[in-house]
This record gives structure tokens, C-alpha cells and sequence, in this order.
């Protein structure tokens, strides 16, 4: 029996509106509106890198720019109405679904032992119950606090001596909690004083909370790709809810057209080809978006929907990139076309921008480039900037 075929640009349409991308950029960014736009998106990753504003500030701000980083901090660290944790990567994710954590607590608490051991060494165990009980004694306490009398690396990101790697073991497995950040560092506490209560659920129910969750954030899915949103449910265990869900009529097999024309098979929730003719269309303004952007982070999955190759060459010597190291999707309307290089000089209240990169096949007419002098006057105010200044030959062919 044939599918039913969502084709490329219904689908654009739906899973833009999924990620909150679909509608102009506008309305109130704090507390209810605020814990609102990221229970809609599921999560929103944390990441420290500061060319021009951090990623989860980003993300906020171009689905909500009157959003101020403040707003943010209150709800995570003075309401507690969001937490951190892990999902693919650090992230914060509205505290009401802190009872399906529980299975990544104890998963975590399983798998990163040993990974911890191979990696780090096995001395980080015998501080495990030395860093819990400094903690409950003394408070909330930064990695540099701790294991003062241990050998420190040479600067590496990753250089974690024992105390810290048992901080991270502690936070991963539940233990603790980030209580808040300073700068960029956690300062960890105990749970008990960071998470509310939260009630007891069996792993069936979190999986299937996990599964649907996902779907309905993404619009449609392979399971591969439900396995992947929150990066807790097993690919096998996203497998068999398909299955499942699929008999009890909760889902549907759809054939997905991606930007070459070709059909991927997925899941989704039934009718969902009415519900891509309803979504809206994405607004024709130009938005800056955060390499780090929800809707941007499968890179496999955003090459095949919008014909966007994307990835970030933090690892390219600079001689062999074609782009900057750290460039930002600009996406118009329902499209991807071009790739920005810039970075905020604060002391100068510059942001100064280094290039722009037009897809294949975008003309940069004079419309096309007020509206992107238009969006960088914006992103300048948003990240403390004064103006906008260009390099010679910022355009690029």
C-alpha cells in the first residue's frame, strides 16, 4: 500500500512551525511566555561559545527578540521552573518534566561509571562520597573548589582531575544539581535543594512520554530520529513504540519528500498532511539563527529538508575552511541562504561582521540586503552593540 506523501514544502512548513520558526519574531520573552516558547520546543541547548551572544540566548532571541538573557536566569535559577541536565548535550528543560529524568539519572549513573573509568581513571570514585558530604556541610560549591590537593591539567577543556570528574558523576546521576552558573562554571548542590519533589513513574511510562513527546515536537520522525530528540530512549525502545503506537492507531506512516525529491519514510501523528496545510507560512524577514538552533541540530536531517550542508569547522585549519569557523544560519521565509561570519567587539560596541555566504542560487538584490542590514542592527542591539561595521569584501561569492 502506498503512503501518503508530505511533500518538501508542507513539510518545511510544519516542522518550522514545530519549532516555533514559522511566525514573526515578536510578543512577550519572560516568565509564562518565556517557560511556554521552551516547552514548546522540548529544550534548548546550553553552549559556552560567545562570538556573539552564547547559544541559548540565541535561540530565545530569534524566535522572541524582545528575550533578555535575565529572563532566562530567573526562571532557571529563582522560580526553578526549568532545570539543567543532559539531553543530547547540556541543556535547560522546563522542571514539570523532571520526573522523566529519573530514568536518565539512573542510565546515566550505569553507563558513564565505566565510561568515567576509562577515560578519567578510576580515582574518581573514592571522591564521590567526599564531594557529597563536603557539599551537604558547607553548600553549594564550583569545580575549582574542590579536590584542591589534586593535580590539575595543563588547560584542556577536558582535563578534569577526580574531583571534578565526580562532580560531573554526581550531576549526571542525580545526585546533584546545578544550582546556578557563574559565568560560564556550575556551581553544584545537592538535588534535594534544587529539584522539587517530583513523582515516581515507571520506565514504560517515561519511554512513552519520551516517544511522543518527541514526535510531537518534530512533526514527523523516523524512530531513529524520536530516539535521538532527548537522547534517553534506547533506538530499540523507540522501535517498539512505533509498533505499538502504530496498531493502537496513534500514529501513521507518512513518506516525507525532502529538498532533492527524495521520500524518506517516517512516523507521524495521524492527518498529518492537514496539519502541514494548516501550519503557516515562515515569515519573509530574515533571521539570524544559532548554529546550535533546535530545528538546525540533526544536520543530516536539515540537508535533506532544506537542501542546507552545515557544519561547524571548529576543527579545520583555518587555510582549508570555506567559511568561518563559528558562521550562523540565515534563514528567509522557509529557507536557508547563507551563512553569517561575526562577532561582537563589546568594548568598541561593534559587532563587526567578516562575511556572508549566499547559498547556491541566492541573488543578494537590494531588498535581500536591507533585510539582512536590518536583522544585524538587531542582533548588534541584542548582544550590547552600538553598530554594525563590515570588513572589505565581507560579501562573498
Amino acid at each position: 500500500m502506498s503512503l501518503p506523501v508530505l511533500k518538501n514544502r508542507a513539510a518545511r512548513r510544519l516542522f518550522l512551525d514545530r519549532h516555533a520558526l514559522a511566525e514573526q519574531p515578536v510578543g512577550p520573552a519572560k516568565g509564562d511566555d518565556l517557560l511556554a516558547l521552551i516547552r514548546r520546543l522540548g529544550f534548548v541547548q546550553l553552549d559556552s561559545i560567545n562570538t556573539v551572544e552564547r547559544a541559548h540566548h540565541m535561540i530565545l532571541w530569534s524566535r522572541r527578540q524582545s528575550y533578555r538573557p535575565g529572563a532566562l536566569k530567573r526562571l532557571l535559577e529563582k522560580d526553578r521552573r526549568l532545570f539543567e541536565h543532559w539531553t543530547h548535550d547540556a541543556s535547560v528543560i522546563p522542571t514539570e518534566f523532571l520526573a522523566h529524568w529519573r530514568l536518565r539519572f539512573a542510565r546515566d549513573a550505569e553507563t558513564l561509571r565505566s565510561r568515567y573509568r576509562d577515560w578519567q581513571g578510576p580515582e574518581f570514585e573514592a571522591k564521590l562520597d567526599e564531594v557529597l558530604a563536603r557539599i551537604a556541610a558547607e553548600g553549594p560549591v564550583r569545580s575549582g573548589e574542590v579536590g584542591e590537593d589534586e593535580a590539575r591539567g595543563k588547560g584542556g577543556w577536558w582535563e578534569w582531575h577526580p574531583s571534578k570528574t565526580a562532580l560531573e558523576f554526581l550531576w549526571r546521576s542525580g545526585q546533584l544539581a546545578v544550582t546556578r552558573r557563574e559565568g560560564f562554571a556550575k556551581v553544584y548542590d545537592l538535588a534535594e535543594r534544587v529539584y522539587p519533589e517530583a513523582p515516581a513513574l515507571s520506565e514504560a511510562e517515561t519511554i512513552d512520554w519520551a516517544c511522543g513527546a518527541a514526535l510531537d515536537r518534530l512533526g514527523f520522525a523516523t524512530t531513529g530520529e524520536i530516539a535521538a530528540f532527548w537522547a534517553k530512549v534506547r533506538p530499540e525502545e523507540a522501535k517498539d513504540w512505533a509498533a505499538r503506537a502504530l496498531k493502537r492507531g496513534e500514529i501513521e506512516e507518512v513518506a516525507v519528500e525532502g529538498a532533492d525529491g527524495a521520500r524518506r519514510r517516517s512516523f507521524a501523528r495521524p492527518d498529518v498532511i492537514g496539519a502541514a496545510d494548516s501550519a503557516p507560512e515562515a515569515p519573509a524577514r530574515l533571521r539570524i539563527l544559532s548554529p546550535f538552533d533546535p530545528a538546525l541540530r540533526d544536520r543530516a536531517r536539515a540537508e535533506r529538508l532544506f537542501g542546507f550542508h552545515y557544519r561547524i569547522e571548529v576543527f579545520v585549519p583555518e587555510a582549508q575552511r570555506r567559511y568561518g569557523y563559528y558562521v550562523f544560519p540565515v534563514m528567509e521565509g522557509d529557507a536557508l541562504i547563507g551563512r553569517l561570519d561575526a562577532r561582537a567587539r563589546r568594548a568598541e560596541g561593534v559587532l563587526q561582521v567578516a562575511g556572508f555566504w549566499p547559498e547556491p542560487g541566492v541573488r543578494m538584490g537590494k531588498l535581500r540586503l536591507r533585510r539582512l542590514e536590518a536583522e544585524l542592527d538587531r542582533l548588534a542591539r541584542f548582544a550590547g552593540c552600538d553598530r554594525v561595521a563590515f570588513d572589505p569584501g565581507w560579501l562573498r561569492p
